[in-house]
């Protein structure tokens, strides 16, 4: 297939152009990096176009040369600047994909795989979290992801648009060959800041809350391997070419690791021990988020395989600890 990847150069993005590249199909990615890094990319296989998804020219060269589906990364994902500065979230993971809509309209492109999230649902009252769960919520992060669901389901009624959204719960772990890994500038995450803690990168890893109500007293949380997500999106691409109708399907294991059980295969995966500083519970962080993943494999077949602590964590380091110490160089275009 001709596929289009908007944000190809982010984290699950690049991994996710790697296996599509890998399956033979024809992959052109769309990226402003803004975060995303054109080093991440293959170095061969990809057609790539630096822009944004607001400037109509390069939306037209994208799909100059036709498009069979679209699969949507672009969009920004810090949960707290969302907070503070809405309307940057909603411009960028609202706004932003209508002029992508538009044009897939205008080509004939009717298939769309969406990286949406399980920060739709908020704070469930029940655990594990399905699909059915009443989707509340609580930051304009959750918020804008929902509504461009919303938009979605609209244009498949329209013009015919059929979409997977693919709500994912923790995304983790580094590629297995240790090519490319996770990158955020700032990071934020507690995977790759617990190794830059390990490496003394930074001086120690916050961990929030000890008081919850769980085994050891630490937020439990679903941790899927990046490798596993890219896998999923080329399995919902196979549904929507096999004629599937729009659905919403949960990413996650169905199993859920605390954060104290975090940092112990950190320490193990890097041999070293790593300075931890405890603080108080952060405001709107739930005990425990865990998916029901049961959909996943009835509709999409899709399963994880390398989900547990030992890979996420040991594909982490051996990032971390390669010879780029975990930095991509500056982005340059190819």
């Amino acid at each position: 297939m001709k596929v289009l990847v908007t944000g190809g150069a982010g984290y699950i993005g690049s991994h996710t152009v790697r296996q599509l590249v890998k399956e033979g199909h024809e992959v052109t990615v769309l990226d402003n990096l803004v975060y995303g890094h054109v080093a991440a990319l293959p170095q061969s296989g990809v057609n790539f176009l630096e822009g944004d998804l607001r400037d109509p020219t390069v939306l037209k060269q994208a799909f100059s040369g036709g498009q069979d589906a679209v699969i949507h990364f672009a969009a920004y994902a810090y949960v707290g600047e969302s907070v503070t500065d809405p309307l940057k979230y909603y411009e960028n993971n609202l706004a932003a994909p209508l002029n992508l809509l538009r044009a897939m309209k205008e080509h004939g492109c009717d298939k769309f795989v969406f990286s949406s999230t399980c920060a739709t649902y908020g704070t469930p009252e029940t655990i594990p979290i399905s699909e059915a769960t009443i989707q509340r919520p609580i930051n304009p992060y959750g918020a804008s992801k929902m509504m461009l669901e919303r938009v979605l389901e609209d244009c498949g009624t329209a013009w015919g648009l059929t979409s997977v959204f693919l709500r994912y719960f923790n995304a983790s772990g580094c590629s297995l060959d240790g090519e490319i890994g996770e990158d955020h500038r700032p990071e934020t995450h507690l995977i790759p800041r617990i190794l830059m803690a390990a490496t003394g990168e930074i001086s120690h890893v916050d961990i929030f809350g000890t008081d919850y109500d769980t085994p050891d007293g630490t937020c439990i949380r679903d941790y899927i391997h990046v490798e596993d997500l890219g896998d999923a999106h080329l399995k919902a691409l196979s549904y929507l070419a096999d004629g599937g109708e729009t659905t919403a399907v949960n990413l996650g294991t169905g199993r859920g690791l605390s954060v104290r059980e975090i940092l112990k295969a950190a320490e193990e995966a890097s041999g070293r021990e790593i300075p931890v500083k405890f603080s108080q519970r952060r405001a709107g962080d739930p005990a425990r988020l865990i998916a029901d993943p049961t959909k996943a494999k009835q509709v999409l077949n899709w399963e994880p395989q390398h989900s547990d602590a030992e890979t996420i964590l040991s594909t982490a380091w051996q990032w971390m600890k390669a010879e780029h110490g975990g930095r991509y160089p500056d982005n340059s275009t190819k």
